[in-house]
Protein backbone atom coordinates (compact mmCIF):
# COMPACT_ATOMS: atom_id res chain seq x y z
CA UNK A 1 0.00 0.00 0.00
CA UNK A 2 1.40 3.54 -1.27
CA UNK A 3 0.55 6.70 0.78
CA UNK A 4 0.98 10.09 -1.20
CA UNK A 5 3.92 12.36 0.46
CA UNK A 6 3.34 15.78 1.36
CA UNK A 7 3.78 18.15 -1.03
CA UNK A 8 4.11 21.36 -1.30
CA UNK A 9 0.83 23.52 -2.43
CA UNK A 10 2.61 25.24 -5.17
CA UNK A 11 2.84 22.31 -6.90
CA UNK A 12 -1.24 21.68 -6.71
CA UNK A 13 -2.48 21.96 -10.60
CA UNK A 14 -4.74 25.12 -10.22
CA UNK A 15 -7.62 23.65 -12.44
CA UNK A 16 -7.66 20.67 -10.39
CA UNK A 17 -8.06 22.44 -6.93
CA UNK A 18 -11.01 23.88 -8.71
CA UNK A 19 -12.51 20.99 -10.19
CA UNK A 20 -12.35 19.36 -6.58
CA UNK A 21 -13.49 22.56 -4.82
CA UNK A 22 -16.66 22.86 -7.04
CA UNK A 23 -17.55 19.32 -6.60
CA UNK A 24 -17.07 19.41 -2.98
CA UNK A 25 -19.10 23.06 -2.82
CA UNK A 26 -21.99 20.98 -4.87
CA UNK A 27 -22.06 17.79 -1.93
CA UNK A 28 -22.62 20.15 0.66
CA UNK A 29 -25.25 22.29 -0.36
CA UNK A 30 -26.72 19.52 -2.52
CA UNK A 31 -30.14 17.60 -1.35
CA UNK A 32 -27.75 14.29 -0.81
CA UNK A 33 -26.35 16.12 2.27
CA UNK A 34 -29.65 16.58 3.80
CA UNK A 35 -30.89 12.64 2.12
CA UNK A 36 -29.14 11.39 4.95
CA UNK A 37 -31.85 10.76 7.02
CA UNK A 38 -34.51 8.84 6.61
CA UNK A 39 -37.45 10.19 4.27
CA UNK A 40 -40.96 10.59 5.82
CA UNK A 41 -42.71 7.13 3.67
CA UNK A 42 -39.60 5.46 4.48
CA UNK A 43 -40.15 6.28 8.12
CA UNK A 44 -43.76 5.80 8.36
CA UNK A 45 -42.87 2.04 6.89
CA UNK A 46 -40.43 1.13 9.60
CA UNK A 47 -42.56 2.60 12.59
CA UNK A 48 -45.59 0.23 10.91
CA UNK A 49 -43.75 -2.87 10.25
CA UNK A 50 -44.49 -5.96 11.77
CA UNK A 51 -43.08 -9.59 10.89
CA UNK A 52 -40.68 -9.89 8.54
CA UNK A 53 -40.04 -7.66 5.46
CA UNK A 54 -36.85 -8.50 4.34
CA UNK A 55 -36.86 -7.10 0.79
CA UNK A 56 -38.07 -3.55 1.74
CA UNK A 57 -35.75 -3.66 5.00
CA UNK A 58 -32.67 -4.66 1.99
CA UNK A 59 -33.75 -1.66 0.08
CA UNK A 60 -33.63 0.72 3.10
CA UNK A 61 -30.40 -0.41 4.18
CA UNK A 62 -29.26 0.17 0.69
CA UNK A 63 -30.86 3.20 0.19
CA UNK A 64 -29.58 4.60 3.07
CA UNK A 65 -25.86 3.35 2.44
CA UNK A 66 -26.29 5.20 -1.31
CA UNK A 67 -27.31 8.16 0.21
CA UNK A 68 -24.59 8.35 3.22
CA UNK A 69 -21.94 10.83 2.12
CA UNK A 70 -20.13 10.58 6.07
CA UNK A 71 -20.18 6.68 5.17
CA UNK A 72 -18.86 7.33 1.25
CA UNK A 73 -16.72 9.58 2.29
CA UNK A 74 -14.76 7.83 4.25
CA UNK A 75 -14.82 4.90 1.66
CA UNK A 76 -13.45 6.89 -0.75
CA UNK A 77 -9.95 7.82 1.17
CA UNK A 78 -10.07 4.39 2.19
CA UNK A 79 -9.25 3.11 -1.39
CA UNK A 80 -7.79 6.12 -2.48
CA UNK A 81 -4.21 5.10 -2.53
CA UNK A 82 -5.19 0.89 -3.50
CA UNK A 83 -4.35 -0.04 -6.30
CA UNK A 84 -4.81 -3.87 -5.98
CA UNK A 85 -8.50 -5.05 -5.82
CA UNK A 86 -6.98 -8.01 -3.58
CA UNK A 87 -5.96 -4.65 -1.16
CA UNK A 88 -9.47 -3.15 -1.95
CA UNK A 89 -10.97 -6.51 -0.55
CA UNK A 90 -9.24 -6.88 2.64
CA UNK A 91 -9.98 -2.98 3.82
CA UNK A 92 -13.68 -2.97 2.83
CA UNK A 93 -14.26 -6.22 4.61
CA UNK A 94 -13.01 -4.79 7.63
CA UNK A 95 -15.12 -1.61 7.19
CA UNK A 96 -18.15 -4.13 6.75
CA UNK A 97 -17.39 -6.71 9.70
CA UNK A 98 -17.17 -3.52 11.61
CA UNK A 99 -20.38 -1.22 10.73
CA UNK A 100 -22.11 -4.88 10.68
CA UNK A 101 -21.05 -5.90 14.44
CA UNK A 102 -22.51 -2.71 15.97
CA UNK A 103 -25.41 -2.17 13.96
CA UNK A 104 -26.74 -5.62 15.12
CA UNK A 105 -25.32 -5.42 18.20
CA UNK A 106 -26.69 -1.48 18.75
CA UNK A 107 -30.35 -2.53 17.51
CA UNK A 108 -30.83 -5.60 19.05
CA UNK A 109 -29.04 -5.05 22.09
CA UNK A 110 -31.17 -1.55 22.35
CA UNK A 111 -27.63 -0.13 23.40
CA UNK A 112 -28.00 3.74 23.18
CA UNK A 113 -25.66 6.43 21.94
CA UNK A 114 -25.48 9.63 21.60
CA UNK A 115 -26.32 10.08 18.19
CA UNK A 116 -24.15 13.28 17.33
CA UNK A 117 -21.07 12.17 19.21
CA UNK A 118 -20.59 9.31 16.87
CA UNK A 119 -21.81 11.06 14.33
CA UNK A 120 -18.90 13.68 14.79
CA UNK A 121 -16.22 10.70 15.55
CA UNK A 122 -17.47 9.53 11.80
CA UNK A 123 -16.33 13.01 10.97
CA UNK A 124 -13.42 12.57 12.57
CA UNK A 125 -13.00 9.05 10.47
CA UNK A 126 -12.70 11.13 7.67
CA UNK A 127 -10.53 13.78 8.79
CA UNK A 128 -7.84 10.70 10.26
CA UNK A 129 -8.06 8.85 6.21
CA UNK A 130 -7.81 12.12 4.40
CA UNK A 131 -4.54 13.05 6.99
CA UNK A 132 -3.47 9.02 6.75
CA UNK A 133 -2.96 8.85 2.97
CA UNK A 134 -1.53 12.98 2.90
CA UNK A 135 1.55 11.23 5.18
CA UNK A 136 0.59 13.50 7.76
CA UNK A 137 1.15 11.04 10.79
CA UNK A 138 4.90 9.34 10.02
CA UNK A 139 5.82 13.47 8.82
CA UNK A 140 4.56 14.73 12.38
CA UNK A 141 4.64 12.11 14.36
CA UNK A 142 7.55 10.32 13.06
CA UNK A 143 5.02 6.91 12.83
CA UNK A 144 2.66 5.45 11.01
CA UNK A 145 -0.50 4.05 12.59
CA UNK A 146 -1.65 0.55 11.68
CA UNK A 147 -4.49 1.66 8.78
CA UNK A 148 -6.23 -1.73 8.98
CA UNK A 149 -6.79 -1.57 12.50
CA UNK A 150 -8.33 2.27 12.55
CA UNK A 151 -10.67 1.31 9.14
CA UNK A 152 -12.12 -1.84 11.63
CA UNK A 153 -12.39 0.58 14.89
CA UNK A 154 -14.03 3.22 12.82
CA UNK A 155 -15.97 1.06 11.21
CA UNK A 156 -17.70 -0.02 14.40
CA UNK A 157 -18.23 3.92 14.90
CA UNK A 158 -19.81 3.99 11.12
CA UNK A 159 -22.12 0.76 12.44
CA UNK A 160 -23.37 2.53 15.31
CA UNK A 161 -24.10 5.30 13.55
CA UNK A 162 -26.34 3.42 11.81
CA UNK A 163 -27.78 1.62 14.43
CA UNK A 164 -28.59 5.53 16.06
CA UNK A 165 -31.28 5.96 13.14
CA UNK A 166 -32.63 2.81 13.13
CA UNK A 167 -33.21 3.31 16.94
CA UNK A 168 -35.04 6.56 16.38
CA UNK A 169 -38.36 4.73 15.45
CA UNK A 170 -40.22 2.08 17.38
CA UNK A 171 -39.77 -1.00 16.08
CA UNK A 172 -41.89 -3.91 16.35
CA UNK A 173 -40.24 -7.03 17.98
CA UNK A 174 -42.33 -9.02 15.22
CA UNK A 175 -39.87 -10.21 12.82
CA UNK A 176 -37.13 -7.07 14.68
CA UNK A 177 -34.07 -9.91 14.38
CA UNK A 178 -34.76 -11.04 10.47
CA UNK A 179 -35.54 -7.21 9.86
CA UNK A 180 -32.00 -6.05 11.03
CA UNK A 181 -30.26 -8.57 9.02
CA UNK A 182 -32.02 -7.53 6.07
CA UNK A 183 -31.32 -3.86 6.93
CA UNK A 184 -27.63 -4.98 7.32
CA UNK A 185 -27.22 -6.74 3.36
CA UNK A 186 -28.86 -4.07 1.76
CA UNK A 187 -26.54 -1.60 3.88
CA UNK A 188 -23.83 -4.15 2.04
CA UNK A 189 -25.41 -3.93 -1.18
CA UNK A 190 -25.19 -0.18 -0.94
CA UNK A 191 -22.19 -0.36 0.26
CA UNK A 192 -20.53 -2.53 -2.82
CA UNK A 193 -22.97 -0.40 -5.34
CA UNK A 194 -21.28 3.13 -4.40
CA UNK A 195 -18.24 1.51 -3.93
CA UNK A 196 -17.78 0.26 -7.41
CA UNK A 197 -19.19 3.88 -9.09
CA UNK A 198 -16.07 4.99 -7.06
CA UNK A 199 -13.37 2.69 -8.02
CA UNK A 200 -14.65 3.55 -11.79
CA UNK A 201 -14.25 7.17 -11.23
CA UNK A 202 -11.21 6.43 -9.25
CA UNK A 203 -9.72 4.23 -11.94
CA UNK A 204 -10.37 6.42 -15.12
CA UNK A 205 -8.73 9.60 -12.42
CA UNK A 206 -5.68 7.80 -11.77
CA UNK A 207 -4.83 7.26 -15.73
CA UNK A 208 -4.39 11.18 -16.36
CA UNK A 209 -1.24 12.73 -15.81
CA UNK A 210 -3.13 15.49 -13.53
CA UNK A 211 -3.77 12.55 -10.41
CA UNK A 212 -0.51 13.23 -8.64
CA UNK A 213 -1.07 16.72 -7.95
CA UNK A 214 -5.22 16.39 -7.66
CA UNK A 215 -4.52 14.22 -5.33
CA UNK A 216 -3.32 16.36 -2.99
CA UNK A 217 -6.21 19.06 -3.31
CA UNK A 218 -8.28 16.10 -2.96
CA UNK A 219 -7.54 14.74 -0.07
CA UNK A 220 -7.78 18.81 1.77
CA UNK A 221 -10.74 18.92 0.76
CA UNK A 222 -11.76 15.56 1.97
CA UNK A 223 -10.08 16.51 5.52
CA UNK A 224 -12.37 19.58 5.43
CA UNK A 225 -15.53 17.85 4.41
CA UNK A 226 -15.01 15.51 7.86
CA UNK A 227 -14.16 18.87 9.75
CA UNK A 228 -17.39 20.20 8.30
CA UNK A 229 -19.04 17.07 9.83
CA UNK A 230 -17.38 17.00 12.95
CA UNK A 231 -18.30 20.83 13.65
CA UNK A 232 -22.17 20.29 12.30
CA UNK A 233 -22.84 17.49 15.07
CA UNK A 234 -20.69 18.96 17.59
CA UNK A 235 -22.68 22.08 17.03
CA UNK A 236 -25.91 20.03 17.20
CA UNK A 237 -24.35 17.69 20.49
CA UNK A 238 -24.14 21.07 23.00
CA UNK A 239 -27.21 23.13 21.35
CA UNK A 240 -29.85 19.86 21.81
CA UNK A 241 -28.28 18.87 25.27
Amino acid sequence: MSFLPLLRFSGVDRRGLLLFATAFVSLFFSTLLFAHGVEEGDALFIEQASGAQLLPFIYLGAKHMVTGYDHLLFLAGVIFFLYRMKDVGIYVTLFAVGHSVTLLYGVLSETNVNAYMVDAIIGFSVVYKAMDNLGAFRRWFGFQPNTKAAVLIFGFFHGFGLATKLQDFTLSEDGLVANILAFNVGVEIGQLMALSVILIAMNFWRRTDFFPRQALAANVLLMSAGFMLMGYQLTGLYTVS
